[in-house]
């Protein structure tokens, strides 16, 4: 009894370290898809509309992967 409930905190601890490392990741790339579009917009001010919608897409597709990852891990927790 007491290795499943190990087991299970060990799931939910490795679980909310998952879904922190996601969020961090998330964090870090969207820092630098918006630095570096800041930067590439004082470089080329006429080029701003295409920067600013491959900055979004870009950003969306990370929210996504980091949004699939945390509910992946919830999903373990609550497993």
């Amino acid at each position: 009894m007491l290795g499943l409930l190990l087991e299970g905190s060990i799931a939910v601890a490795g679980a909310g370290i998952g879904a922190g490392v996601a969020v961090l990741g998330a964090g870090v790339g969207i820092g630098k898809i918006g630095g570096s579009a800041v930067e590439s917009i004082a470089r080329q001010p006429s080029e701003t509309n295409k920067i600013q919608t491959a900055m979004l897409i870009s950003a969306a597709l990370i929210e996504g992967v980091a949004l699939f990852a945390v509910v992946v891990c919830l999903l373990i927790a609550l497993g």
